[in-house]
C-alpha cells in the first residue's frame, strides 16, 4: 500500500481521492479546513483531518490549494527528503515550492477525470526528476505527459481547463438535438459518448486527426454538410482563443506568486 495525503479537498482534491480509492492500493489521508469537504470524501479515506500538519507522514503528499495560499500551506508542512510533494496549483513553479520544503517536488496539472480513471495530466519534476511512485500513481488515475516546465501554463489551459470547454461543446450538441425533437437525456448520452469514442479513436488510431475526419466524411453525405458549416465559421479560432486565454491567466497567476 502506498500512503498518500491530499491537502485541499475541493473539486480537484476530491477527484484525486476518489480516483485513488477506486484504483485501490492506497492509504489516503485527507486534510481540509472545511469539515463539509472532509465529510464528502470520508468514505474514501483512512483518515480525515482539519490540521494539515497531521497529513505529513505519507510517502506522497498532494497540495491541492489555490495558488495564493500555497506558500502559507507549505509553511505548515514538515516533510523530509524521502517524501514527495506534488503541487497542483496553476502558476506555481517547482522552484517556488522546492525553496519551501525538503521533499522531492513534482508539479502536476491534472483534471477532474481523475475521479473516473480517465485523467489527462501534465507533469514535471524539480530538476527534471519525477519519482517512479508518482508515475505509478498517475497511471492509476489516467494518462500523463512529461513536459518542460516552461509549457505548464499551456498544459494548464489544454488539459486542466479544457474539460469545461468540452462540456460546453457537448451541451451545444445536446441542445441542438433537443431542438430537433430528441429527449434531453438521450441526447446528452449520445453526445457525451460520441466525444468519448472520438477521443479514444484519436488515442488508439495510427491515423492523423485530419485522416479520421476524412474517414467520416463520405462524399455528398451528412457529415460533410456539417463540416462545411464548421469550416466556414470561426469556431476553430475561437476554441484556440479559449485555450490561449486560460494559458494567459495561468501566466498571470505565476507572476503574482513570483511577486510574493
Amino acid at each position: 500500500m502506498v500512503s498518500v495525503s491530499v491537502i485541499g479537498c475541493g473539486n480537484m482534491g476530491s477527484a484525486l481521492i476518489k480516483g485513488l480509492s477506486r484504483a485501490g492500493g492506497y492509504d489516503i489521508v485527507a486534510a481540509d479546513l472545511d469539515t463539509a469537504a472532509l465529510a464528502a470524501v470520508e468514505q474514501y479515506c483512512e483518515k480525515t483531518t482539519t490540521d494539515p500538519s497531521e497529513a505529513t507522514d505519507s510517502e506522497v503528499v498532494f497540495v491541492v490549494v489555490k495558488p495564493d495560499i500555497v506558500g502559507a500551506v507549505l509553511e505548515d508542512l514538515d516533510l523530509s527528503a524521502d517524501q514527495t510533494l506534488v503541487s497542483i496549483a496553476a502558476g506555481v513553479s517547482t522552484d517556488y515550492v522546492a525553496a519551501r520544503t525538503d521533499a522531492r517536488v513534482v508539479r502536476l496539472m491534472p483534471n477532474l477525470a481523475a475521479e473516473t480513471g480517465t485523467m489527462a495530466a501534465a507533469v514535471v519534476g524539480a530538476d527534471g526528476e519525477v519519482p517512479s511512485v508518482v508515475f505509478e500513481l498517475l497511471h492509476d488515475l489516467g494518462d500523463y505527459a512529461v513536459i518542460d516546465e516552461s509549457l505548464m501554463d499551456t498544459a494548464t489551459a489544454l488539459n486542466g481547463s479544457s474539460p469545461a470547454f468540452v462540456f460546453y461543446l457537448i451541451s451545444a450538441m445536446r441542445d441542438a438535438a433537443v431542438e430537433e425533437g430528441m429527449d434531453e437525456e438521450a441526447a446528452e448520452t449520445l453526445a457525451a459518448q460520441t466525444f468519448k469514442g472520438a477521443a479514444e479513436t484519436v488515442l488508439r488510431s495510427d491515423r492523423s486527426i485530419e485522416e479520421l475526419i476524412d474517414a467520416v466524411c463520405s462524399p455528398n453525405g451528412t457529415t460533410i454538410e456539417g463540416m462545411d458549416v464548421l469550416r466556414d465559421s470561426d469556431v476553430y479560432d475561437e476554441v484556440g482563443a479559449a485555450v490561449e486565454a486560460a494559458a494567459r491567466r495561468s501566466r498571470e497567476l505565476s507572476a503574482e506568486v513570483g511577486d510574493e
